[in-house]
């Protein structure tokens, strides 16, 4: 958060602002979000604004960069069931901070700082959840390579951005994540899916 010499920055303002910022864009989108509106809806002045963040750009990624939009699944025994438990999320509708993600995924492409707050809400908490995912087949006797590891966290990023993107709500039923589980991330790793779900390593 920026900030200039002088009074303390009110956290509690901070906060109010960044939660209608993710409100604008997740209802709006990003074309939407500007000074006037976000001070309007905060009952705030422009001037608290750019105290905290100079440009929009920086505003929409401190609100978005904020929230994990990955979170690591427990352990759930097996490789396969790891993997299904890490995607069970596409099977709902996206929420109020993924549609705010969703919004500037376009935007991103041309602006840094837009990018960074997609690289701190998904890309960073997927790797690690990927990596996490890696350590415990490991430990199990199922271990993946470094490489198909690294393939496997591209392609559920592209999945992830094609749930952001995509027409509709971003929701998959369940029978279809299963297939992807099944037929796309689990042979991804070099793994047959009989015998991930039983622990029993490949050779």
């Amino acid at each position: 958060m920026s900030g200039t010499p002088g009074r303390p920055l009110s956290a509690e303002l901070s906060e109010q602002l960044l939660s209608v910022a993710v409100d604008i864009l997740a209802e709006e989108g990003w074309s939407r979000l500007n000074s006037d509106r976000v001070a309007a809806r905060a009952r705030a002045g422009k001037a608290g604004i750019y105290r905290r963040w100079p440009t929009m750009a920086a505003l929409a990624r401190a609100a978005v960069g904020r929230v994990r939009l990955v979170a690591t699944p427990e352990d759930t025994g097996s490789l396969r069931g790891d993997l299904r438990a890490l995607v069970d999320r596409w099977t709902v509708p996206l929420d109020r901070e993924e549609r705010a993600a969703a919004s500037i995924v376009g935007a991103a492409r041309h602006d840094e700082q837009l990018r960074a707050g997609l690289e701190e809400a998904l890309v960073q908490p997927l790797a690690e959840a990927v990596a996490t995912i890696g350590s415990r087949a490991e430990a199990r006797g199922e271990g993946v390579s470094s490489e198909r590891l690294a393939l496997l966290g591209s392609v559920l990023e592209a999945f992830w951005w094609q749930r952001f993107t995509a027409a509709g709500d971003g929701a998959m039923i369940a029978d279809q994540v299963d297939r992807v589980v099944a037929e796309v991330l689990v042979p991804l790793l070099g793994r047959s899916d009989e015998r991930v779900a039983a622990g029993t390593a490949v050779s």
